[in-house]
């Protein structure tokens, strides 16, 4: 999947990676970028198309679809950090969490895919998290791996339809939400990088760092290897 000419939309578009991967795609000759916000005059870059999206909002993403019936590459992107505790938290954060991170990709997945098939097929991307295989951030991990779920579900659903998906994880990344974070992040416009070669490889998987390439490679360890807290329990 070329993402020269293709017709790109990005979730979150408006800051952070999502405004890192929309300008690369402008760069790799994307013929069309929308980047979509629940506040569209915040996106500032002038080369892309904003566009007024609330991935929670059922009637927002409806709207949207319709509006960018010329999607081939959608990219879900837009997610939230309420990091709830699963004991002391309020039910409700959790579910707040989930309609952002999981809902949201699978609202927009649903709407768009049909325009995408439409339009000779193409591609979709998930922003994942290496967070997605460490149960440490409460309700984002269990997001994200609610995420991964759903990606690697899709993508053999979609296939046959000549819709290619690609999950990219990622530890931190230095943007505002990970402002608070002493710990090595990568530059958004390392992983929107990755992201777009992703897409264009076809690649099932993006590791975007090393944080992401370890805790993947870890999955075959023990459960107290992951977590080494346990042995101290």
């Amino acid at each position: 999947m070329q993402i020269e000419n293709a017709v790109v939309l990005v979730t979150g578009g408006n800051r952070g990676l999502g405004r890192a991967i929309a300008a690369e795609a402008v760069a790799r000759g994307a013929r069309k970028v929308y980047a979509a916000a629940r506040d569209p005059r915040t996106v500032t870059n002038p080369d892309v198309v904003p566009l007024a999206l609330d991935v929670t909002d059922p009637e927002s993403v409806a709207e949207a679809a319709r509006v960018a019936s010329d999607v081939t590459v959608l990219v879900n992107n837009a997610a939230s950090l309420v990091n709830a505790d699963f004991l002391d938290s309020d039910v409700e954060e959790v579910r707040r969490e989930f309609e952002t991170n999981f809902y949201g990709p699978l609202r927009l997945t649903r709407a768009f895919v049909p325009s995408i098939i439409d339009n000779g097929g193409g591609h979709v991307l998930n922003i994942n998290s290496a967070l997605s295989w460490l149960g440490i951030s409460g309700s984002y991990s269990a997001s994200k791996a609610a995420l991964w779920s759903m990606t690697n579900s899709l993508r053999l659903q979609l296939l046959p339809r000549g819709v290619g998906v690609t999950g990219l994880h990622v530890g931190y990344i230095d943007t505002d939400m990970s402002a608070h974070v002493d710990a090595p992040k990568i530059s958004p416009e390392d992983v929107a990088r990755q992201a777009i070669d992703g897409i264009e490889a076809g690649a099932f998987e993006v590791l975007a760092d090393e944080t992401s390439r370890r805790v993947r490679g870890g999955l075959s360890a023990s459960v107290d290897a992951m977590y080494p807290q346990l042995g101290a329990a």
